[in-house]
């Protein structure tokens, strides 16, 4: 990815973010990683971060990652967002986390531990009305707070507002 593709990334999110959002945004010390980070993840996922909405739920059996495009009549958002879910449940369920550890450019919390309990755990992917979701259930508890740890570190990195 060269400068340009980056510089723009960066300026089209800062157009969609709310007032409120900029502020919470500029105090971060975090900001610059932020910004590479959602770079990133819009080459590794190949759809739009402005125009989709992520969330990172947590379930007493796991969890699920569910994406859903911002307009329902963004039909190439939910095709791009079912097509990439549904590569990243075949991945996970092979042990292979390589997207996510490239978005963030860091293993993240819980990983080591799927990749290792990956026979415990059952990838499903449902699609919901303008997108879709990957469900990881289990009744390994081990299993369970490894998911849940992943979790809680996607909802921490991608800043949204999901319980954890």
């Amino acid at each position: 990815m060269n400068i340009v593709t980056i510089v723009a990334a960066v300026f089209v999110s800062f157009l969609f973010q709310d007032t409120a959002s900029k502020q919470k945004t500029q105090d971060c010390p975090m900001h610059g990683s932020h910004n590479q980070m959602n770079a990133r993840r819009e080459d590794a996922m190949g759809f739009s971060q402005t125009a989709t909405n992520h969330h990172f739920l947590l379930f007493d059996n796991g969890g699920a990652i569910q994406v859903e495009a911002n307009s329902a009549t963004g039909k190439a958002s939910i095709d791009e967002i079912r097509m990439h879910l549904s590569h990243i449940t075949k991945m996970f369920a092979d042990g292979d986390f390589d997207i996510p550890m490239f978005v963030h450019n860091v293993v993240p919390p819980g990983v080591p531990e799927m990749k290792r309990l990956k026979a415990e755990i059952r990838y499903s992917f449902d699609e919901t009305g303008s997108g879709r979701r990957v469900r990881m259930i289990t009744t390994n508890t081990a299993a369970i707070d490894a998911i849940h740890k992943f979790l809680r570190f996607q909802i921490q990195e991608h800043q949204t507002s999901d319980p954890k």
